[in-house]
């Protein structure tokens, strides 16, 4: 019995290590990572650690158990790194447990998240082909070696009390060693945006974590977090933009805010509330009040990237874009549940969490800094429309809470829809619909927001809308999934068309500015289809770029080439608008002030520009020009955006507007009945 549970316990750990090895290795391979660097000694470490644990328990079991175990983990290891591959290669981040929410959605298009894996992402099942075919070929013989340079020398120290002493204290040392790594000066990147402790703390940048602690390593911390909170010691000391222009014609009277600092005793709320008090005060400019008393129509373009910019087949969307302010370097950052956080995150001017469902997770917050609630104030009225189900997102509660006057769904539409997934609604049926609410009374200033679903995938499979308008890509050679994607694009060309016509036979065309921009680009679709289409290299997130357009029938056409994305909408709007708003309150700033932070920042902290790319999971920094930048002013730029982002988390977990909003209401209500006291009291002397 002695000698079984001795080669279970040395033998095992060595299977278990050397294949899990393999695995990280074989996955930084097909990932495209740096394979040798210094964080694979932390992973080393840390399959160690899993590997002595998981071959202690089984030195309890009988050698069978122990190798079906072994096989099962393995095997539920490869399949995990196997859906990692697939899941960011098809949405664009890796999957977290913490956006478990959506899991009944993602079951709906399986088949197309299955079909989109490419042919390499199967070599990762190697390493477990291999670990089958040692234990039936080599496991008997290794067992003899085992047996005997192990067991044969000795048997005291394979006590079970010695072995629990001894295994304990090796995990001692190794934990000792791992954790040593988290704050070694030589094993810390210098431009990373997140520092390894914290990353063990909780993994807020997946594609960070897989790149320092391994995909397994990932895995068990994603696991954690589902138990933990994250941190709320925030440090926001690299915002070196965060200064307040002091001849700004933009002013504010901070005398409450400053009482509320002062008062306050909740170090998360003050980090906050210091953090945004000393934020960047945007001056007005020569944009600002373009389109004042202006009716506001928002759409949000499901699915559309740059293949959307063609005068032949969508003739209303080129019309748009070409007579209007069109953005030619903006995109749309994918990242967990990328639809509705980016619809979150156009209308907040905030960073969604990055790893989960922050607008169905945070749907009880509210916004008092949101779209709705700016143009509520200036006396609009604001509803918002979209032509599907709460399935995904539960938007009448999330559009409410940011203040929407009413919140259409595609029940209240009263439109035709489809429950499989594969057939969705018409975007033509919804703009006629959604053209008959709004234009059924024009006395006051209208705010809309419209989020189309036409053009939503699956591409590989025949659909009504997928097959509606085939015959506008007849005689070209491309594929059929991408013929249904430019199919559904022309639905949605033609609700635009519905749009412009209703809006110039009720009168008020020239009255009303339409903003576009698509919330992801067509991720159902690959890199080598959408390039037939696209001639550009879609690498360094070339791929996220998709259409921005602000259109008015009486503006001149305007390009403007700055990086921009869905985060600064607001901030920017109110100010063509000429809005009453505080810019200290956003993340995304004014595209048009002439101070604009000239970058597009991405879900996992990388960024880029027209001079330099940098890819935060593995801190590489790519040049596109001669000029170089230096490797302080990296460092500066990932300091200042990993503030915004986890600033924009701490306003999210702690319903920061709310309490703002409310926290200034009370001390407003406290001195005006103090000042009211000492009016009445001066009274009473004066009269006495």
């Amino acid at each position: 019995m002695k000698k079984l549970l001795n080669n279970n316990l040395i033998k095992n750990f060595l299977i278990i290590l050397v294949f899990t090895f393999l695995l990280e290795i074989t996955f930084r391979l097909i990932s495209g990572s740096q394979v040798f660097d210094v964080s694979l000694i932390r992973i080393i470490l840390g399959l160690s650690f899993i590997s002595l644990i998981l071959s202690f328990i089984l030195s309890w079991t009988n050698k069978t158990c122990s190798k079906v175990i072994i096989i099962l983990v393995s095997l539920v290891f490869t399949i995990y790194s196997f859906l990692q591959l697939g899941f960011n290669n098809f949405i664009g981040v890796y999957m977290s447990f913490n956006t478990s929410s959506q899991l009944g959605a993602v079951t709906s298009y399986i088949k197309e998240f299955l079909l989109s894996f490419l042919g390499k992402f199967y070599f990762i099942f190697i390493p477990f082909i291999l670990l089958v075919l040692y234990y039936i070929f080599l496991d008997k013989f290794t067992e003899r070696k085992f047996n005997k340079k192990f067991v044969l020398k000795s048997h005291i120290k394979y006590e079970p009390g010695i072995r629990i002493i001894s295994t304990v204290l090796v995990l001692f040392v190794i934990g000792l060693v791992y954790n040593g790594t988290l704050t070694a000066k030589f094993m810390q990147n210098e431009l990373q945006t997140v520092n390894n402790e914290e990353l063990f703390q909780y993994p807020s940048v997946p594609s960070l974590v897989i790149n320092e602690f391994g995909v397994i390593g990932f895995g068990l911390l994603d696991i954690k977090s589902l138990y933990v909170d994250p941190p709320d010691s925030y440090v926001f000391d690299a915002t070196d933009d965060n200064i307040s222009f002091e001849d700004t014609n933009r002013t504010f009277d901070d005398t409450l805010w400053e009482k509320l600092i002062e008062e306050e005793t909740d170090k998360s709320l003050n980090n906050i509330n210091n953090y945004l008090i000393n934020n960047t005060i945007t001056d007005y400019n020569d944009h600002t009040g373009m389109f004042e008393g202006k009716n506001l129509i928002v759409i949000m373009m499901e699915s559309v990237n740059e293949i959307f910019i063609n005068p032949d087949l969508y003739p209303n969307f080129y019309k748009m874009y070409s007579e209007g302010i069109s953005f030619t370097n903006n995109y749309s950052p994918r990242n967990s549940c990328a639809t509705g956080n980016n619809e979150f995150s156009a209308m907040t001017g905030l960073y969604s969490i990055q790893n989960n469902c922050t607008a169905n997770i945070y749907r009880d917050n509210t916004y008092s800094t949101a779209i709705f609630n700016l143009f509520n104030n200036a006396g609009y009225k604001t509803s918002s429309m979209h032509d599907y189900t709460e399935y995904y997102y539960y938007r009448n509660t999330i559009h409410t809470n940011m203040g929407s006057g009413r919140y259409y769904g595609v029940q209240d539409l009263g439109i035709p829809y489809f429950n499989e997934y594969k057939n969705w609604a018409s975007d033509e049926d919804f703009m006629d619909v959604a053209m008959d609410i709004t234009l059924s009374d024009t006395t006051e200033p209208f705010m809309l927001w419209l989020t189309t679903v036409s053009s939503h995938q699956p591409y590989n499979q025949s659909s009504v809308e997928g097959d509606k308008y085939l015959s506008i890509t007849e005689g070209t050679d491309y594929p059929d999934d991408l013929r249904r994607y430019m199919s559904k694009l022309k639905t949605l060309d033609n609700a635009l068309g519905i749009l412009l016509d209703r809006l110039e036979s009720a009168g008020i065309l020239d009255d009303t500015v339409i903003v576009l921009f698509g919330d992801h680009y067509p991720y159902g679709l690959k890199d080598t289809t959408i390039n037939q289409v696209l001639d550009y290299d879609l690498n360094d997130y070339e791929r996220e770029k998709t259409p921005l357009v602000i259109y008015n029938s009486e503006i001149e056409p305007e390009v403007v080439d700055k990086y921009t994305s869905y985060v600064n909408l607001t901030p920017t709007i109110a100010n063509l608008f000429g809005i009453n708003y505080d810019p200290r309150l956003y993340m995304g700033s004014d595209v048009f002030d002439e101070n604009y932070w000239n970058l597009v920042a991405f879900a996992d902290g990388s960024w880029k520009n027209d001079l330099v790319y940098y890819n935060a999971a593995t801190s590489e920094v790519k040049y596109y020009t001669d000029e170089l930048v230096s490797y302080e002013e990296i460092r500066r730029i990932n300091g200042i955006i990993t503030a915004k982002m986890q600033m924009s988390s701490a306003i999210i977990q702690n319903n920061y507007y709310e309490y703002l909003s409310e926290s200034l209401a009370r001390l407003a209500s406290e001195q005006e009945t103090y000042a009211n006291a000492e009016a009445q009291t001066e009274d009473y002397i004066i009269g006495g």
